[in-house]
């Protein structure tokens, strides 16, 4: 093994602890000097390949920091992306446990659901359209395993973009019936409006991000394949939550989407 791979391999094996004990860890570039993006890929890389041997899959993917709030929020300059799995998606109707998080946040986003596969590269917007076969409100919820969110890129990367889960709506609609660029949202928590914005925050629309995503996992051989859900990116900066509060994102023409939490896991 390289030193190159045992620093991935460490990296990866804190992370995973840090999921199992709640307690976040230090900087990753702090810690390796030098780490490089495709280093923080692969340390994601070898995450996702110890949950899908402990038998959980893959049921979709993100986008992260496609908006200029959230480059901003999280001092970074570019977008990332991460996988979505089976543990991570909630029902709306049920109470998230607070605690299954360390330092959870809530974004805004607009959920693709794929009717065909999508491979790239050279995957066009035209392609990309027609690999849709709705779209959903959704609140995507944030976390990170790096101590008080100080993260660099490569920080995120590793740390599966930031992953945490999503919460779906209910109301599947067809992209003919809604403008995603200038369509907009309001993000309501505690019945305080907390944030407002369009779907243009996303890369110029949350389809550009969703080519962005299949042109640059496939370049590395990756498909996105029916059924799965891809999160193209907060359309407001990220807000922070705790245990009783309850956040509801309302977008123009797909309705609305409320995610609750709850103490404590049941």
């Amino acid at each position: 093994m390289s030193e190159a791979q045992g620093v991935c391999e460490q990296a990866a094996r804190r992370l995973l602890h840090a999921y199992e004990t709640g307690e976040p860890v230090a900087p990753l570039t702090e810690e390796y000097a030098g780490l490089t993006i495709v280093d923080a890929y692969a340390i994601q890389q070898r995450q996702v390949e110890t949950w899908r041997a402990q038998g959980r899959e893959i049921r979709g993917h993100k986008v992260g920091l496609t908006s200029a709030p959230m480059r901003r929020q999280m001092k970074v300059d570019q977008p990332d992306f991460g996988h979505l799995l089976d543990g991570m998606f909630h029902l709306e109707s049920t109470p998230i446990a607070a605690d299954e998080f360390i330092s959870p946040r809530v974004e805004p986003e607009i959920a693709f659901v794929l009717g065909k596969p999508l491979r790239g590269p050279g995957v066009t917007v035209a392609e990309a359209v027609s690999a849709v076969d709705f779209v959903l409100p959704a609140v995507e919820i944030i976390d990170s395993r790096i101590r008080d969110w100080r993260i660099s890129l490569p920080d995120t990367i590793a740390d599966n973009a930031s992953s945490g889960g999503v919460v779906l709506g209910s109301r599947p609609t067809p992209l003919s019936a809604v403008d995603l660029r200038l369509g907009g949202c309001v993000l309501h928590r505690n019945g305080r409006i907390a944030a407002t914005g369009a779907g243009g925050a996303a890369l110029g629309s949350p389809l550009n991000a969703l080519v962005w995503l299949a042109n640059t996992v496939g370049e590395l051989g990756v498909e996105l394949h029916e059924g799965h859900v891809v999160l193209p990116g907060s359309i407001t900066a990220a807000i922070p939550v705790s245990a009783g509060d309850a956040v509801t994102a309302t977008f123009a023409g797909l309705g609305s989407v409320t995610a609750t939490f709850a103490e404590v896991r049941a």
